[in-house]
């Protein structure tokens, strides 16, 4: 692999940063139903309506813990009984599928 002007891993670092850019924008505006609202107070008079397929998945969004507690807590008492090990080829294998579909996804 030649070292210098790697086109990937600029266009990589460019669609991470896009990627955090737009989930902090996300994290801003809140769920769909906030947005809905804050929609709804700027639009001066404009009706709004609201699917019950958007209503349904702003209800899974609530509800939908994006942290998996139990896991979190097996790993925490592992690392505090120290019987916590890494598994490095695992982790390797994992962020070189990541690295693949980002690449692939900015190639399209």
């Amino acid at each position: 692999m030649k070292v210098g002007n790697n086109t990937n891993v600029e266009s990589l670092a460019a669609k991470l940063q896009q990627n955090a850019t737009q989930h902090a924008q996300q994290k801003q505006s809140g769920t769909a139903g906030e947005v809905v609202q804050q929609t709804r107070s700027r639009a001066a008079g404009v009706p709004v309506t609201v699917s019950n397929t958007t209503r349904a998945l702003d209800q899974n969004a609530k509800t939908s813990a994006d942290i998996d507690m139990a896991k979190v807590n097996a790993i925490r008492a592992a690392i505090a009984n120290g019987t916590f090990t890494v598994n490095a080829s695992v982790i390797a294998d994992k962020m070189l599928v990541d690295a693949e579909a980002l690449l692939g996804a900015a190639r399209s």
